[in-house]
């Protein structure tokens, strides 16, 4: 009955998905890319593996890469300029200890670089897991050199001890806020904020229940705020769910917050958070009845803070539902839930579950959770230290808020079927009417990055590049103001966020509907838009919001001659310009469909059986829709011209000259397969053959008696030898097994 429940929803929520109506949110990469046509660089080093943690220095130029055992500064305009690299190899004892421990010496005994922040002196912060055992350092990067300060100490708390278990971190005024396992086992999670007074989440599971930490977001709320309130720290993560009534666990996402300034309760909650409140964060795909679980977050905040946006990446709990999805909620949004919502608390009915219900009676005042604001100050209260008990003991007993986050628009962003999302990055343009826009690029578990744009609630996705020649999950992405950098096991890649001369006609260009691309009708090309000079504007094409290529240029034709035989079969390739492409095909101006004489696949036309009657005109052309107006984007010519067949024989004839070839081979094996039965037989007749001689020197041999062994034969080598039926005694020939008799046929096959 346990697994009935989840199967049941998976099945159900697999056929509503599927037959539910997708309309605009379902979309299709309209270009397939790769990074070469990116204008894309590689970063591999000899040895080196798990490129999975990145630190911008856009202030000396730089990239500064985490892998395993190693840390790299890379020149941002070009990653295959290594500038420095320092190692930090775990010793041999401590390989050992961990080997000892019954972890894997060749994959988890090594030190991953997990943590790497910028200090407000300009040197780094640096975490690894150091063979289970975490360790941080400081690290600088002077006149060309990365160097370890070897000032190294214990990173318990901040670094997880398992390299491949999520974790989450954030550099704030000079301290860390860590999420991550505090234990070997990785059975503790939790929530911390290094100081000088560390503060950390409590042990109940009501606080943390089986967590996967996703992300750590930072948020000035403090600064001109009219009401005095903190700077608020957020937390995106998955985790077990308290709130169902269920034998499996369900797994659930949460965004959580704490302030900023929280200093733990005097007595109770002392050195706890004070303001550690949670809440479900709902991203409904569609008609799906299990929640979709977070990936990975980004904070996007084109202006104050009020104006923040988190972007997020969502992934299904079944493996049968292949699609992933992209959730927006303001900071607006989920401060309302926190700040004005109900609480959740326990009730206990004697059942087998401990039922977690609506709160309805008295919330105490100050608000449990709520940071110090002028109310609070108002009341004598000026830090979490002041806060009363009954404030506290809520805050402890009631964490979880009862009213899910929902996403803007009700509704996903994006929704799409195939490989999972794992990372997201956002950047904003500027279009070239003045407008501007927010591109994600969100990278995916087989390796590629999806570029995508949100026009008046209509999803496009420009391109998808593939970033990863083996198919590598995405594990990280960073952007600066023009590149994309992304990591993974194997590799880093860098590409640009503008490379727009791919595009091969106007019409392409324009209906690509990329934000940072135009087309130059002077130089008849695909232009990055701020390259433009402002006297030339009217000059360039761009069209988002519509996609009208109406004031593009017709597209030329390319023209080839082709010349084929009677009985051949003719292929005339023709590429769709785009994913989003239709092709069609004429000939002599006359349509062209599947038929006897034509096969048409989506990048050739066939002729089959050429004649005389096929020679003329055929016209291949790419047609894709734009909102309702159908545009040429390239057309491909040939002309079919009958050839001098004198000695060009025709496929047919040569298809039967193959057929008719292994006819003859197999006749003479018959005949020679005869002739040598013939002669096995003679044999036989003669009585000469070896094998028979064997048979009947068995036949005589004496059987023992039951219960008794026949005596071991000792023989001299060389009589051995000489014996017919002991043809060969090397044990790597193939031996056959006798099975005992069941009254079934064996296949021989299924015998090893």
């Amino acid at each position: 009955m346990d697994m009935l429940f989840l199967l049941i929803l998976c099945f159900f929520g697999t056929a509503i998905l599927t037959s539910g109506q997708v309309g605009p949110l379902y979309s299709t990469p309209r270009k397939t890319v790769t990074l070469n046509s990116n204008r894309g660089h590689v970063f591999r080093e000899e040895g080196v593996w798990n490129y999975s943690t990145m630190l911008l220095r856009e202030d000396i130029g730089v990239l500064i890469l985490g892998a395993r055992e190693a840390i790299f500064a890379l020149d941002l305009t070009n990653i295959t300029h290594k500038k420095a690299m320092v190692k930090w190899d775990v010793s041999p004892d401590n390989k050992k200890m961990c080997s000892y421990t019954g972890k894997n010496l060749e994959t988890e005994c090594h030190n991953y670089i997990r943590i790497l922040h910028k200090m407000p002196d300009g040197r780094m912060y640096v975490c690894g897991t150091y063979a289970f055992s975490p360790t941080c350092d400081y690290m600088s990067y002077t006149e060309g050199n990365l160097t370890l300060e070897s000032k190294q100490h214990k990173g318990k708390g901040k670094c997880p001890f398992d390299p491949f278990q999520r974790y989450a971190s954030e550099f704030v005024d000079g301290e860390l806020y860590s999420a991550t396992s505090i234990n070997f086992l990785g059975s503790q999670p939790v929530v911390m904020r290094s100081s000088n007074k560390t503060i950390r989440t409590d042990y109940y599971s009501s606080w943390l229940s089986e967590p996967q930490f996703i992300g750590m977001k930072y948020v000035a709320e403090g600064k001109e705020n009219p009401e005095g309130d903190d700077d608020k720290i957020y937390l995106f993560f998955s985790e077990t769910a308290m709130e169902y009534d269920s034998y499996n666990k369900l797994d659930v996402s949460r965004v959580a917050r704490v302030c900023k300034g929280d200093m733990g309760g005097q007595w109770t909650l002392h050195r706890k958070w004070t303001s550690f409140l949670k809440a479900p964060l709902d991203c409904p795909v569609l008609q799906t009845r299990l929640p979709y679980i977070i990936q990975d977050v980004f904070l996007f905040c084109p202006g104050s803070w009020t104006t923040c946006v988190f972007y997020g990446v969502f992934t299904p709990q079944m493996d049968a539902l292949q699609y992933s999805a992209v959730c927006t909620y303001s900071i607006h949004s989920i401060r309302e839930v926190f700040s004005e919502g109900r609480f959740k608390t326990l009730y206990n009915d004697r059942s087998v579950f401990n039922k977690w219900v609506t709160y309805y009676g008295d919330v105490p005042d100050p608000r449990p959770g709520a940071c110090i604001n002028n109310d609070a100050r108002k009341k004598m209260i000026s830090t979490s230290l002041d806060l009363p008990d009954k404030t506290l003991l809520f805050v402890r007993e009631k964490p979880l808020m009862d009213e899910a986050v929902k996403p803007s628009s009700q509704q996903p962003l994006l929704v799409k079927k195939g490989a999972a999302f794992t990372r997201i990055v956002v950047a904003s343009t500027t279009a070239l009417d003045g407008t501007t826009h927010q591109v994600m690029f969100i990278g995916t578990a087989s390796g590629s990055v999806l570029k995508a744009v949100n026009y008046d609630g209509k999803m496009v996705i420009i391109e998808e590049v593939q970033l990863f020649k083996h198919s590598e999950p995405v594990k990280i992405l960073r952007l600066s103001n023009t590149m994309l950098y992304a990591g993974s096991n194997e590799a880093a890649v860098q590409m640009s966020l503008s490379a727009c001369d791919h595009y091969i006609s106007c019409i392409d260009c324009v209906l690509a509907r990329d934000p940072y691309c135009g087309w130059n009708l002077n130089t008849s090309s695909c232009i990055a838009i701020n390259s433009i000079d402002p006297d030339t504007h009217s000059k360039v094409v761009q069209s988002l919001r519509d996609g009208h290529a109406t004031h593009c240029p017709a597209v030329e034709s390319t023209k080839t001659i082709k010349t084929f035989y009677p009985g051949n079969v003719v292929r005339l390739p023709c590429q769709p310009a785009s994913n989003l492409a239709q092709v069609q095909w004429r000939v002599n101006d006359h349509p062209v469909e599947n038929s006897n004489m034509y096969h048409i696949q989506h990048n050739s036309l066939f002729i089959l059986n050429a004649s005389d009657s096929d020679a003329g005109h055929y016209t291949c052309t790419s047609v894709e829709s734009s909102n309702g107006k159908d545009y040429v984007i390239q057309t491909v010519t040939y002309e079919l011209r009958l050839g001098n067949y004198m000695g060009h024989p025709s496929v047919l004839a040569l298809v039967q000259e193959q057929l008719n070839t292994p006819l003859i081979l197999r006749a003479m094996v018959i005949i020679i397969s005869l002739l040598l039965v013939a002669l096995l037989i003679w044999n036989f007749y003669q009585g000469n053959c070896p094998v028979l001689r064997c048979f009947n020197k068995a036949v005589e041999r004496p059987q023992p008696m039951s219960g008794f062994q026949e005596p071991l034969q000792i023989v001299d080598r060389n009589k051995a030898a000489s014996v017919g039926c002991s043809s060969n005694s090397n044990n790597n020939h193939d031996r056959i097994t006798e099975l005992p008799s069941t009254g079934s046929q064996h296949n021989g096959d299924n015998i090893v």
